[in-house]
């Protein structure tokens, strides 16, 4: 499961969509209200994530057949909170039936 691409670019979209959440909630907030600093930590957490996100996306929209537009939705949802959420839904049923094609057939 882990070695399918599709699944990792769907895994990736969430957890970097939850970092940047963590990091506006808990590392902003959080520095504001109280001595607890998490704004270095989670922001380099998901600085790593979007990184990651961003060469996911331009490495599987070819597998995907993404045209420019979809690319640039994919890309443009990173950088916007909740955004990777949206997106993930929209192309929740696409994204999965590639990810049962990439899968090998049960042995």
């Amino acid at each position: 499961m882990i070695a399918n691409p599709v699944f990792r670019y769907r895994m990736l979209t969430l957890a970097e969509g939850w970092s940047f959440v963590l990091l506006l909630v808990f590392g902003s907030l959080l520095s504001r209200v109280s001595d607890i600093d998490l704004v270095m930590p989670l922001g380099s957490l998901h600085g790593a994530l979007f990184t990651l996100l961003v060469l996911a996306t331009l490495l599987i929209r070819r597998r995907l057949g993404w045209g420019l537009a979809t690319t640039l939705l994919a890309l443009a949802a990173a950088v916007v909170p909740l955004a990777p959420f949206l997106f993930h839904r929209y192309k929740r049923d696409e994204l999965l039936a590639a990810e049962r094609a990439a899968q090998p057939a049960a042995a």
